[in-house]
């Protein structure tokens, strides 16, 4: 089995960390395992407030009762969770067993207060993976009109 920071390592969210500030968030990061069918977090609940990254298995994403998309080794959720302690926007559910890491709400705090280099590497992270994301919305709006 992996190591918790040979499992970040692979996350596109990490990516821009060094081999040491990835082992200090890894620290951070407990280990979940979920059978086939569970449901891990469930929109419009507080449950599980923190960062998930997907180790093993696969699991489904589902908004409104639809399913819209799936999650596999690599693909984390709760970004937003972690950072607002908002409700969940989605329900994920584990399609096969899954084994993820998951760091909750206040270590993730911990770890940004104690280390801002390793939080501006994040931020720079996720302020890519938003304008992506508009981005793409975007292009799908106007191939629509």
């Amino acid at each position: 089995m992996a190591s918790a920071d040979d499992d970040l390592k692979r996350v596109p969210l990490f990516s821009g960390l060094n081999r040491r500030q990835l082992k200090r968030v890894a620290a951070g990061f407990k280990e979940r395992e979920y059978p086939a069918g569970r449901t891990v977090v469930r929109e419009g609940h507080m449950d599980g407030i923190g960062l998930f990254v997907v180790a093993e298995g696969t699991a489904t994403v589902h908004v409104g009762g639809q399913r819209v998309g799936s999650l596999e080794p690599g693909d984390y959720f709760g970004e937003l969770a972690v950072i607002n302690r908002a409700e969940r926007s989605a329900t994920v559910i584990a399609e096969t067993p899954l084994r993820c890491l998951m760091i909750p709400f206040w270590d993730f705090r911990k770890l940004a207060s104690a280390n801002p280099d390793i939080l501006w590497k994040l931020l720079e992270q996720l302020a890519a993976v938003l304008a992506a994301e508009r981005e793409r919305r975007a292009r799908a709006e106007a191939q629509s009109l």
